[in-house]
C-alpha cells in the first residue's frame, strides 16, 4: 500500500528532523517549504529529502519477533501477545523494577505523555528515562536552577533579530539547523567553539577553548564585565540574588588566569565582555558544546551569570536561551518519559504532583513509582543482578548514541527481553527480540513543542503503510494485554492530548489552555497556557522569574576541567557532533540517498601538524583509540584546527561509531554524560575499515 496522499492534496507541517520545526507543506511524498517564523520559507538539506523516507524500501511493515536467533516477520497479536506474556512473567518473579522503557526527544508530546504513564500505570516500573536526558538535561538543570524554571529559549526566535549582539556558546548552528542563521544577522555575533565551524566562520568574533575549559572561558569574561565597569548593578539589586556569593569565586579568575586554561586571550575576554554591555539588546545562547560535560550544568549556569550580570534575560529585546537539539526535546521533557518527572514539569517525588496526576490518571498516588534511573545509569544496570531484565524502546537508537556504545551494546544483549519500536531496523532493532513498525512524523496527528516553547500542530499528510501501527496504539494495546481497563490508555492523539493537559494543569509547563481546535486555527501558543482564554507566554519573565521571591539566582560555580584528562598515551581530545546532511545516530537520514552520498561515513577532522605526526595524511584511514574503545575514521586535514583537538560526527553504525570512544562520566546534578570531550590517541589505521 502506498504511503502517498492523492496528489491533490497538500497538507501544512512541520519538518521531522530538529527543534527549529520548520513550516512545510506536503504534496504526496513532495516536501515544499511555507512561510513559519523559525524558517521564513527555507528548508535545510534533511527538511527538502525529508519526503524520501516516507517511500523507503527500508521502511518496517510487520512486526519482528527472534526466532533460533533471526528475526521473522510476525502477526501484530502474537507479537504483543508474546511481549505481554513475558513481561507479565518477569513483573511477577522479579518486581516492577524489572521491566524498563527508554524514551526519545523526537516523541510527539503526545507518545511521550503514554509512555510515561504507561510505565508508571501499565508496568509500575520506575525505571523510564529517555534520550534527551544525552541532550537538554544540563540546561534544564541550569535553568531550572537559576530561573526557577527551564524553557529552553523564553522567547521567539525571531526576536534575535534585533540583537545588536548574539554571543553563541558551543552551538553550530550553520549545519545543525541552517534556517536558524537567519535570525543571527541582525547584528554581531561572536561564537565559542573550540572548532572554526561554518557558524564561526560567519561570526565577528570566534574564540576557541580547549575542550572542557568554557566555565573558566565564563568566568574569566564575567571578572571583565564586574571589574572593568559593565555590571548592571540596578538589574542586580532589583532581579537577582546570590551575586556576593558568586562574585568570591569569579573575583579569582581574572582574564589573564582563563587565558591560562581556556587558550583565549584576555584581550578577547574582555573584547566580549564590552561588546555585549555596549549593546543595546543582547543574547547568550548556549547548546550541546558546552553542555555534554559531566559539569554541564555548572558550565551553563557560568553563562547564565554572565547574562545575568548584564541584565539580559526577562527584559525585551534580550535574553538567555538554550538551543534546543532533537525535534521534541523541549515538550519530550515536560511530560513524564523523564525518570524523575510527571507531566506539567512535575516532580515526580513531590506529593501534591503525585495526587494531581494520579486523580488524572484514575489511580492511588501510592501506587506510582519514584524516581528511577538516569538514562546512562539505567543503560549500565540492563540485564545485571539489580537492574532491569526487559527493556521498550521507542524513538531511540541506543547502540549508535549512547556514550561508551560497544558497552551499551553488551548490555541489551543481556537482557532477557529487548523490544523495539521503530520505522526502520536501527541498529538497536537490529538486536531486539521484538521489533514492532510504528508511523512516522507525516503518518500521523500529534503535537510538537519546538526550541521557543510554542506548541505545534503536526497534522497527518499521508496514509501509512499497511501493517504498521501508530506509538499510542502500541502502548494501548500493551496496557490492555496488562490488564488496564478500556479507555485507561486512548490511540486517538487528540484525546491523548486533552488528558495531558489535564496532568499539566497548575504545573510549570501548564498546556491546560492549548486545544488542537486552537492549533489548527492557527494560534501562536507557547507555554504556560493556563486557560483557554489565555493568550500563551511568548516572553517569559518579564516582570518576574519562577522562584517564590520572583528572583533570579546567580549560583557560584567554579571551573575543573574535563573528567578524563590527556596523557602520554592519549595525548589529544577528541569532540563530536553532527553534520549538515546527517541527524543524531543517522538511522533515518542514512538511508537517503542524496544525503548519505554527500556524507557517506565517518571522518575525523585532525589539524595537519598532528595527522603528520601520527604518520597519516589526507584521505586515510585512521584509528582514534580512547581508554574505552576504539572507531575507524577517514582523516580529514583542517588548517583551523587545535592541534591538540579531533572531532568527529557521530551519525555512523559499527565500527565508525563515534560514541564507541566518548565518556559516560555523568554530570552530578543532571546526569548528562560527557560527550564532549575525552582523552584520545591517535594512528594509521592498518586495517580495512569495510
Amino acid at each position: 500500500m502506498t504511503t502517498t496522499a492523492p496528489p491533490t492534496t497538500s497538507v501544512d507541517t512541520h519538518c521531522p528532523y530538529c527543534a527549529l520545526q520548520c513550516g512545510m507543506s506536503l504534496r504526496g511524498g513532495d516536501v515544499q517549504p511555507r512561510q513559519f517564523p523559525t524558517n521564513a520559507g527555507g528548508l535545510c538539506q534533511k527538511g527538502w529529502t525529508s519526503g524520501a523516507l516516507l517511500n523507503s524500501p527500508a521502511r518496517l511493515t510487520t512486526p519482528l519477533v527472534r526466532v533460533d536467533g533471526e528475526l521473522v516477520p510476525s502477526s501484530w497479536d502474537d507479537a504483543l501477545g508474546l511481549i505481554a506474556r513475558r513481561l507479565t512473567r518477569l513483573r511477577e518473579t522479579s518486581g516492577a523494577d524489572s521491566v524498563a522503557v527508554f524514551g526519545g526527544g523526537g516523541l510527539t508530546n503526545e507518545k511521550s505523555y503514554l509512555l510515561g504513564k504507561f510505565a508508571r500505570v501499565a508496568l509500575g516500573t520506575s525505571q523510564i528515562d529517555y534520550n534527551g536526558r544525552f541532550c537538554m538535561s544540563s540546561a534544564a538543570a541550569a535553568g531550572t536552577r537559576a530561573f526557577g524554571l527551564d524553557r529552553g529559549m523564553p522567547f521567539p526566535v525571531t526576536d534575535l533579530a534585533e540583537a545588536d549582539a548574539v554571543l553563541l556558546i558551543g552551538a553550530n548552528p550553520a549545519e545543525t539547523m541552517p534556517p536558524f542563521v537567519q535570525h543571527l544577522r541582525g547584528g554581531e555575533l561572536i561564537v565559542v567553539d573550540p572548532r572554526r565551524t561554518p557558524t564561526a566562520e560567519l561570526a565577528g568574533l570566534h574564540l576557541a577553548p580547549a575542550p572542557g575549559t568554557d566555565l573558566a572561558l565564563a568566568l574569566g569574561i564575567l571578572h571583565a564585565v564586574v571589574a572593568d565597569g559593565h555590571l548592571d548593578q540596578s538589574y542586580v539589586d532589583s532581579r537577582t540574588s546570590g551575586f556576593e556569593d558568586m562574585w568570591r569565586v569569579v573575583a579569582r579568575w581574572w582574564p589573564e588566569r582563563a587565558e591560562r586554561v581556556t587558550g583565549v586571550s584576555a584581550t578577547d575576554q574582555r573584547r566580549v565582555a564590552a561588546r555585549l554591555a555596549a549593546a543595546r539588546n543582547a543574547y547568550i545562547l548556549t547548546a550541546r558544546g558546552t553542555e555534554q560535560h559531566a559539569r554541564g550544568a555548572d558550565m551553563v549556569t557560568a553563562w547564565i551569570n554572565l547574562a545575568l550580570a548584564l541584565g539580559l534575560p526577562g527584559r525585551k529585546g534580550s535574553g538567555f536561551g538554550c538551543i534546543t537539539g532533537q525535534g521534541n526535546g523541549q515538550g519530550g521533557r515536560e511530560h513524564g518519559q523523564k525518570a524523575d518527572q510527571l507531566p506539567g514539569y512535575r516532580k515526580i517525588d513531590d506529593p501534591a504532583a503525585r495526587d494531581h496526576v494520579a486523580g488524572v490518571w484514575g489511580v492511588p498516588a501510592d501506587s506510582l513509582p519514584g524516581p528511577g534511573r538516569s538514562a546512562y545509569e539505567l543503560l549500565d544496570a540492563l540485564g545485571t543482578e539489580s537492574g532491569p531484565q526487559a527493556l521498550m524502546v521507542f524513538g531511540s537508537n541506543l547502540v549508535v548514541s549512547a556514550p561508551r556504545a560497544a558497552h551499551v551494546a553488551d548490555r541489551l544483549a543481556s537482557l532477557d527481553l529487548l523490544v523495539v519500536a521503530d520505522l526502520v531496523l536501527s541498529e538497536t532493532a537490529a538486536l531486539a527480540d521484538v521489533v514492532l513498525p510504528v508511523t512516522q512524523w507525516a503518518e500521523e496527528d500529534g503535537t510538537m513543542t519546538n526550541l521557543e516553547g510554542r506548541v505545534l500542530l503536526r497534522k497527518r499528510a499521508v496514509t501509512p503503510p499497511a501493517g504498521v501501527r501508530t506509538d499510542l496504539d502500541v502502548i494501548a494495546g500493551l496496557a490492555k494485554l496488562l490488564g488496564q481497563p478500556d479507555g485507561r490508555f486512548p490511540t486517538d492523539a487528540e484525546t491523548v492530548f486533552t488528558e495531558l493537559r489535564e496532568a499539566s494543569r497548575g504545573g510549570l509547563a501548564d498546556y491546560s489552555g492549548v486545544s488542537y481546535e486552537r492549533l489548527r486555527a492557527g494560534e501562536a501558543l507557547y507555554w504556560p497556557v493556563p486557560d483557554v482564554g489565555h493568550p500563551g507566554t511568548p516572553r517569559m519573565f518579564l516582570d518576574r522569574f519562577a522562584h517564590a521571591d520572583g528572583l533570579a539566582r546567580f549560583v557560584a560555580v567554579d571551573h575543573s576541567g574535563p573528567a578524563e584528562r590527556t596523557d602520554d598515551e592519549f595525548p589529544l581530545q577528541a569532540t563530536t557532533g553532527r553534520v549538515l546532511q546527517h541527524y543524531q545516530s543517522g538511522a533515518q537520514t542514512r538511508l537517503v540517498d542524496e544525503l548519505t552520498r554527500a556524507v557517506p561515513e565517518v571522518f575525523v577532522e585532525v589539524h595537519p601538524d598532528t595527522a603528520a605526526r601520527a604518520g597519516l595524511v589526507e584521505g586515510e584511514w585512521a584509528l582514534v583509540k580512547s581508554r574505552r574503545g576504539e572507531t575507524r575514521a577517514r582523516v580529514r586535514a583542517v588548517a583551523s584546527m587545535r592541534p591538540d583537538v579531533v572531532f568527529l560526527p557521530f551519525h555512523f553504525p559499527g565500527a565508525q561509531r563515534a560514541n564507541l570512544i566518548t565518556n559516560p562520566a555523568l554530570d552530578p546534578i543532571s546526569r548528562m554524560p560527557e560527550f564532549k570531550v575525552c582523552a584520545v590517541s591517535l594512528s594509521r589505521d592498518e586495517e580495512d575499515p569495510a
